[in-house]
């Protein structure tokens, strides 16, 4: 008999078996001969998780004396290691094993194979499925599927008829249910607390019988179709993939989606009697174990695409597309994601999410650059977070020290909230420095200006004390809005950050979009094809070919600016001709609305340039006389120096801001501007941390534009520093560098008493 044909004689005789009146226990017993009838199986044993321990609750060719006597731990004995570790065991020699524990009630001495599959409930190992044979042999695959195909149909069956103590299956896994700890890369610094929340909740399976073969067959070619339009467009979108292996991963990506073994098996599983969404899950159990048998890191990462494509697939069949956006957060809650745009979170309620955790991420990728503007924790580059953490357990979130504490014990909850409180308490004195002006010791005073996007961070620019909105970033308004924002609607906005900043200067970049801040409605032929998006087609490049959307920007910044003075930046300036064409858009909206309009005009436009593309520095002598002020953006500035994509994990803390050839960049840019009537200031994440704006101050830079929360720091450092004595310092160790400069900065900084941290 097929593997097919065994598990669908042992579906259909347990489903008719669980719709009679018989008792629990004769369920159990009914059920290892049905198993051991159509496997042809000497020994067919179920065991099952009561009060913490794996019971042997029914069996087929062990001793019957056995039942309900013989008991093991977790982790315990061959049928134990099958459940601690989720994994099947195909033995031709069990005892040869090193686990094999003898146990000499059930008669099984005589019994040389083994082959036995867990049984799983809710990502739970609640018992074990076991079959044994006299003479040793390797179960064949089909004989391992069927066993498989039947634990799956068995976990429901037995849950619903209460056979099992759930609570001891939650005890009996202590990597889900107790205490544990997360390490990873602090993205953006602080400290949180709150429920886990999955951005993509996974699919809970309730109904594992299909009652109609041929029409999940159906729901499941749908379901295909679906995923594979959406794995072309984003294909197309180049929104897959990372740096130069861009290619390869999108190719295997692929391979997987078009697949005709992976939708063969799929469909062998829905011929056994399984629903869709269980022979979706089937199937990836399958590949699972047998990736797990393979030590190969490239395997592994093949693995993780197939794994988000069943999940996928699993979304559509199931009809469970949203995120935990959509349903919306309950309460306070720490967001769990592999990686997340900025879009999508800027999707969740401010109020009640309270920190990020993610499977990848970089410092300078845009989602963390919202989350620090949002003033959201988040923790990147933690592997292994669904294995470890539940949705709905309680997690403490420590960006300052990259960790997550998971299911914390009261002690370690007592001693977060005691840093909590430390951490209001310096909050507090920053907020003190709200009405100071950050002057050096010297008497230089140093602009602290402020980077926002969002309208809540018009509230915020009052409350830090800062001088003024240094950068403001449009995009957000096109990344929140589901089609481009209307001219009208874009007025008002701005208008209301204007009046918001009072006296205050803003500096408005115009639109942002492309790389990983696209927007549906702005898709492009030219961008479609780009390997690489953060170097495609995007932010100044696309504005300038998309004529319609650059002038109604600025039309609608040039009329909400009425009666004051409009400071404006253009992001991603390669060449100077790109500065001039991008004026020349705005200068010709200011001429019509003279013409033709009768309304209050700007008092005067302040037109300026970001210094992200390392080209421009070398012709900053053609470009700076035409310019009013020019600002370093130190993020995209340090993926184009280092060739190293921003949202690349691999890549998310491997060179370093402090590094000479930044360093020497930077100076560069010092020394270039000098001479001309400009205003030269930085509005990169640089900017906003002690060490490396020590080391920017000391470079000559007077005007920084940070994040919220990196005012009352800087401005506390500021007060600290010499600049006569910092700019010698500096211009040493630019000069001939030390092994590492990072620590020889701090050092220097802590012999002078000055507070980094």
């Amino acid at each position: 008999m097929s593997g097919t044909a065994a598990a669908r004689q042992i579906l259909t005789g347990l489903h008719e078996l669980m719709a009679t009146r018989q008792s629990a226990q004769e369920k159990l017993d009914r059920t290892v001969e049905i198993v051991g009838e159509a496997l042809d199986s000497e020994v067919c044993s179920i065991y099952l998780l009561r009060s913490g321990m794996l019971e042997l609750s029914a069996t087929r060719g062990l001793n019957q004396s056995a039942v309900h006597v013989t008991r093991m731990a977790v982790g315990e004995g061959l049928t134990g290691t099958l459940v601690s570790n989720r994994a099947t065991l195909n033995l031709a020699q069990a005892k040869a094993h090193p686990d094999f524990q003898y146990r000499p009630e059930t008669g099984e001495e005589k019994f040389s194979s083994f082959a036995g599959v867990p049984i799983v409930y809710r990502e739970r190992a609640v018992g074990a499925l076991n079959v044994q044979h006299v003479e040793p042999r390797r179960y064949e695959d089909v004989e391992i599927e069927a066993l498989q195909t039947t634990a799956m149909v068995l976990s429901e069956l037995i849950v619903n008829a209460e056979l099992i103590d759930e609570r001891s299956a939650d005890e009996a896994a202590p990597e889900r249910s107790g205490p544990a700890q997360l390490s990873g890369l602090a993205l953006v610094k602080g400290l949180a607390s709150g429920t886990a929340v999955y951005h993509q909740p996974r699919i809970t399976i309730d109904k594992v019988v299909a009652e109609d073969t041929e029409f999940e067959r159906q729901r499941v070619y749908r379901a295909f179709e679906r995923m594979r339009e959406q794995i072309d467009q984003m294909a197309q979108q180049a929104e897959f993939g990372s740096g130069g292996e861009h290619d390869e991963v999108l190719a295997a990506y692929k391979a997987f989606a078009y697949d005709e073994g992976w939708s063969r098996r799929i469909n062998e599983a829905i011929d056994a009697g399984l629903t869709a969404e269980a022979a979706i899950e089937r199937v990836q159990q399958r590949t699972r174990m047998r990736m797990r048998e393979i030590d190969d890191p490239l395997l592994a990462d093949r693995m993780h695409d197939l794994e988000d494509l069943s999940n996928r697939l699993l979304r559509i069949v199931s009809g469970q597309m949203g995120t935990a956006a959509t349903s919306g957060l309950k309460g306070d809650a720490i967001l769990i994601a592999r990686n997340l745009g900025p879009a999508e979170l800027l999707e969740y309620d401010r109020r009640r999410l309270k920190g990020v955790i993610l499977e990848e991420g970089s410092l300078t990728a845009h989602v963390v650059i919202v989350a620090r503007a949002m003033g959201i924790p988040v923790l990147g580059r933690v592997r292994g977070l669904r294995g470890v953490v539940g949705e709905g357990d309680d997690l403490l979130l420590d960006a300052d020290g990259g960790v997550a504490h998971v299911r914390p014990q009261p002690s370690v909850v007592e001693a977060f909230e005691a840093r909590f409180a430390k951490s209001k308490e310096r909050r507090a004195a920053y907020a003190e420095l709200r009405d100071v002006e950050p002057f050096t010791r010297c008497g230089t005073r140093i602009q602290v200006m402020m980077n926002a996007g969002l309208r809540d961070d018009l509230t915020t620019l009052q409350l830090v004390g800062a001088d003024g909105i240094g950068l403001f970033r449009t995009e957000f308004q096109f990344l929140v809005s589901a089609t481009l924002p209307q001219r009208e609607k874009q007025t008002r906005f701005y208008k209301d950050v204007l009046e918001a900043a009072g006296d205050k200067p803003v500096v408005f970049r115009t639109v942002d979009i492309g790389g990983d801040k696209a927007v549906p409605y702005l898709s492009n032929e030219s961008s479609l094809e780009d390997e690489n998006p953060a170097m495609g087609w995007r932010a100044l490049r696309l504005a300038l070919e998309r004529e319609g959307l650059f002038k109604a920007q600025a039309r609608a910044l040039i009329e909400a600016s009425g009666g004051k003075t409009l400071r404006v930046m253009f992001p991603m300036v390669s060449e100077p001709w790109e500065f001039d064409a991008a004026r020349k858009v705005f200068e010709q909206q200011l001429d019509f609305l003279r013409q033709h309009k009768r309304i209050m005009l700007p008092e005067a436009i302040e037109y300026g340039a970001m210094i992200e593309v390392p080209s421009l520095v070398e012709v900053l002598d053609q470009l700076l006389p035409k310019v009013s002020f020019v600002s370093v953006g130190t993020n995209d500035l340090t993926q184009f120096l280092f060739a190293a994509d921003r949202a690349n994990p691999k890549l998310a803390a491997r060179y370093d801001w402090l590094s000479p050839s930044i360093l020497r960049f930077l100076k560069r840019i010092v020394d270039a501007s000098r001479g001309h009537d400009v205003t030269l200031g930085l509005c990169g994440e640089m900017g906003g941390r002690r060490l490396e704006a020590l080391a920017l101050l000391g470079l000559g830079y007077r005007r920084l534009s940070i994040t919220p929360v990196s005012v009352g720091p800087i401005k506390e450092l500021i007060r600290q520093i010499d600049l006569a004595e910092v700019g010698a310092f500096m211009n040493g160790l630019v000069a001939q560098p030390p092994a590492d400069t990072r620590a020889a900065i701090a050092a220097w900084a802590e012999e002078r008493g000055i507070d980094v941290e």
